[in-house]
C-alpha cells in the first residue's frame, strides 16, 4: 500500500486534535487510533513525530493548492492575478483549521526547526510559481521564489490573526504585498549587475540548499 494516502489521512485526522493540544506524538497517536492504525505504522511514516507530520501537511497543502488552481482555471489571468489566486486558495482551503495551522507555525518557529521551516516556505513558493506556469531557469528563478516566500510568510501570519469576514483583510494585505513586487525586474537587473560572473555559481548554490518542492 502506498504510504502517501495514509500519511494524508493521518495528518488530516490530526488537525482537530492539534487545534487544542498542539502537534505532538500524543495527537499523532490520537489520529492513528481514529483511523484504526497500528502505532508502529505511524512511527514508521513519521519517525520524528509531530514535526514530520507538519512537514507532510505543508506538502499536502501544496498539492491541494495545485489541484484547486486547475479546477479554478488560470486562462485569461495575468501573472500577478494567478499568484494572488494561488496564495488565496492555498490559505483559504484550511480556514476551518486555522488554530491547528497556528500551532504548526509555532512548532516550526522553534530554533531547532528553523532550517526546515525555511525549506518548507521555499518549497511552497516554488510550488506556487510552478503551478501558475513559471518555468524560469535564469536568475529570476531565485528572485521570484525569494520574494514570494517573503510575501507568503507575511500573509500567512496576517491571515492567522485575521477576523474579518471571509478573511477580506488578508486578501487586501496580500494584494498590497504583491503590488510591492512590481519593482522585482529592476531589482533583478541590479543584482545581476552586481554579481556579474558569480550569478551561475550563486544559482547552483541556492538550488542545492533550497531545492524545488
Amino acid at each position: 500500500m502506498e504510504s502517501r494516502p495514509i500519511k494524508d489521512a493521518v495528518v488530516t485526522a490530526m488537525l482537530p486534535h492539534a487545534a487544542f493540544d498542539g502537534w505532538s506524538r500524543r495527537t499523532l497517536a490520537a489520529a492513528a487510533a481514529e483511523l484504526d492504525l497500528d502505532p508502529a505504522v505511524t512511527e514508521r511514516l513519521f519517525p520524528r513525530g509531530a514535526i514530520d507530520a507538519v512537514a507532510h501537511l505543508v506538502d499536502q497543502a501544496n498539492g491541494v493548492m495545485e489541484a484547486d488552481l486547475v479546477e479554478k482555471g488560470l486562462d485569461g489571468r495575468g501573472v500577478g492575478e494567478k499568484v494572488f489566486l494561488a496564495v488565496k486558495l492555498r490559505l483559504d482551503r484550511w480556514a476551518d483549521h486555522r488554530e491547528a495551522i497556528r500551532r504548526a507555525t509555532s512548532l516550526l518557529a522553534l530554533p531547532q526547526n528553523l532550517a526546515l521551516a525555511a525549506r518548507l516556505t521555499w518549497g511552497t513558493a516554488d510550488a506556487i510559481w510552478l503551478a501558475v506556469g513559471d518555468r524560469s531557469h535564469d536568475f529570476s528563478w531565485y528572485t521570484k521564489r525569494a520574494s514570494l516566500a517573503a510575501v507568503y510568510s507575511a500573509t500567512l501570519l496576517y491571515w492567522l490573526d485575521d477576523e474579518s469576514e471571509g478573511s477580506a483583510d488578508s486578501w487586501g494585505f496580500l494584494r498590497r504585498r504583491l503590488d510591492d513586487l512590481r519593482s522585482l525586474p529592476q531589482l533583478r537587473q541590479r543584482l545581476e549587475g552586481l554579481l556579474g560572473g558569480r550569478k551561475t555559481a550563486l544559482m547552483q548554490r541556492f538550488r542545492g540548499v533550497m531545492p524545488p518542492a
